[in-house]
């Protein structure tokens, strides 16, 4: 895909998130871009999309982007879905790689540069995170919802023939030249296994597509800070599973 990758967009999908935008901004500008062979860094630029908020979070990432010459505000004019920010995202990303990171600091930015290395060395052309392999430390919440995507993982491993342990893992990277050909059309929840669905049809119908899957850390909020799945995102993910498999 891309011989030399020199560049990285990172998108962050950003509603109703006032109380961590600011702190998950600059947490990921404090950490260093990955270097590359020839001990440069990586030129990151930041594309964040407020998708609609209406808590303030737009005034924080504005006041932000007069901080940070690399960060770029994007607003759409009402909420239209996380999907629909990452679609968003990607029509901007300029970077030869493109990374999405969630602004509600479950994720952590200092997990980018082991997502980024299989991409930077030339092994993967997409690379997932998970939640569930190595020893990452992992907040300790809702047994319900790990049950769920379990089922949600071993059904979209069924019918794409790969074999993630984590296809709801919001730490996703690609190349340029993938992150395009992606084309998502989820607005919601269900862009995650979008992307995984897109990512095994890419594989199936134009020739070897190198996936890896990445462990990253992971510190999960309750309902009461925030969290906002439910059970009907569920319900609408393994519907997206079975038809970005076979639509």
């Amino acid at each position: 895909m891309v011989d030399a990758p020199s560049s990285l967009t990172i998108i962050v999908p950003v509603y109703n998130e006032a109380a961590t935008c600011g702190e998950a901004i600059r947490r990921l500008m404090e950490v260093e871009p990955p270097r590359l062979g020839d001990g440069t860094a990586l030129r990151r630029n930041v594309v964040a999309v407020d998708d609609g908020s209406t808590d303030g979070s737009g005034a924080i990432l504005l006041s932000l982007a007069g901080v940070y010459a690399d960060l770029r505000v994007l607003k759409h004019p009402r909420n239209m879905g996380k999907g629909a920010a990452v679609r968003t995202g990607l029509e901007h990303a300029t970077g030869d790689l493109v990374l999405i990171h969630d602004a509600d600091l479950e994720y952590d930015p200092r997990d980018h540069a082991a997502v980024l290395l299989p991409l930077l060395e030339g092994r993967a052309d997409a690379v997932i995170g998970s939640r569930f392999r190595g020893g990452t430390a992992h907040r300790v919440l809702y047994y319900w919802h790990s049950v769920a995507n379990g089922v949600l993982t071993h059904v979209s491993n069924a019918l794409t023939n790969l074999n993630l342990s984590d296809i709801e893992c919001c730490t996703k990277a690609f190349t340029r030249e993938v992150a395009a050909a992606l084309s998502i059309e989820e607005d919601r929840f269900g862009v995650e296994p979008e992307i995984v669905a897109k990512l095994a049809r890419l594989e199936r119908e134009g020739g070897p597509l190198r996936i890896y899957e990445v462990p990253v850390s992971y510190a999960g909020r309750t309902y009461a800070q925030g969290k906002k799945i439910t059970w009907r995102d569920g319900v609408r993910a393994l519907w997206c599973i079975v038809r970005y498999r076979f639509v």
